[in-house]
């Protein structure tokens, strides 16, 4: 009998895709979401999930509940065993982090807690998920303004936006511009059926990093999203103080661990916006490297 793995914040973007690669590794996943940041569809799934079912063409289990409320959790594992869970209902955005701290620390720490009680662990840091399923049915359409550069960028890119703002333009690197580590979010969402798997060794708390180990800049990602979509990306420069953070370096963070998998495929850019009907072509690839 197929296992069911509970993927908490599974409407998002990461946790869409995971779900659909749970589905083609002959998983059973349960979502739930808040939709705090998902798009509701038609009906009681989320946008995504609704997409998501279309591609694998079965159903997907989904109910609308928080971490936070420890009464509907406990009712949601009382009628379900589940194997494992996938946890991506967490608060990220640096900004809102410093504006609302104690709601962060409600979620991010007190509900993680109630989750991990009695669990092993495997727990995966990656930084800047890029790209979308090769379908283009699913992909990053946040909610509001973009923390992240290529949500901003794509919809730059769609006329939604103006124009980027780049926040410093004479760090050390080929073209002034800070550098990130990108994964490519099925990449990642493999990486994540990878540390189901490690489970089953019953590995107590394990730590790992997901990433490519290659930087690019900002520059370059706008350059790859324009030749991607065809379109051009207007982009003004800023100084770095106005982010007060320094250009993260390419290489994954420490403590170095083996990579639970290795990069499927060349990092690109996919352009997609969530908002595009289904029939729609596929998005187009433009490779970085």
């Amino acid at each position: 009998m197929a296992e069911k793995i509970l993927v908490t914040g599974g409407a998002g973007y990461i946790g869409s895709h995971c779900v659909l690669e749970l589905v083609e590794a002959g998983y059973v996943p349960v979502v739930i979401d808040n939709f705090h940041n998902a798009i509701r569809g038609a009906d009681t799934l989320p946008e995504s999930l609704r997409r998501v079912q279309e591609i694998v063409h079965q159903p997907i289990l989904f109910q609308e509940l928080d971490i936070t409320d420890e009464a509907a959790l406990q009712e949601l594992f009382s009628k379900h065993r589940f194997a494992a869970v996938m946890h991506f209902a967490g608060l990220k955005a640096v900004g809102e982090s410093v504006q609302k701290p104690l709601e962060y620390y409600r979620v991010n720490l007190t509900g993680t807690i109630r989750l991990l009680e009695d669990w092993n662990a495997i727990l995966l840091r990656y930084f800047n998920p890029i790209g979308a399923h090769e379908s283009g049915m699913i992909g990053e359409d946040p909610q509001g303004i973009p923390n992240n550069l290529m949500p901003y960028v794509a919809q730059v890119a769609v006329g939604r936006r103006e124009f980027l703002s780049v926040f410093g333009n004479d760090y050390k690197t080929d073209d002034g511009t800070g550098v990130r580590d990108y994964i490519h979010v099925v990449d990642l969402a493999k990486g994540h059926i990878a540390a189901l798997k490690k489970l089953k060794e019953n590995c107590g708390c394990k730590i790992y990093n997901l990433g490519t180990g290659t930087g690019y800049s900002v520059l370059q990602m706008v350059q790859a999203m324009e030749k991607a979509s065809g379109r051009k990306v207007r982009s003004d420069p800023l100084p770095a103080g106005a982010t007060g953070t320094e250009p993260a370096a390419p290489t994954a963070p420490r403590p170095r661990h083996p990579k639970p998998s290795q990069p499927r495929q060349p990092l690109c850019v996919s352009v997609t916006v969530t908002g595009t009907a289904p029939s729609t072509p596929g998005p187009q690839m433009s490779p970085l490297c």
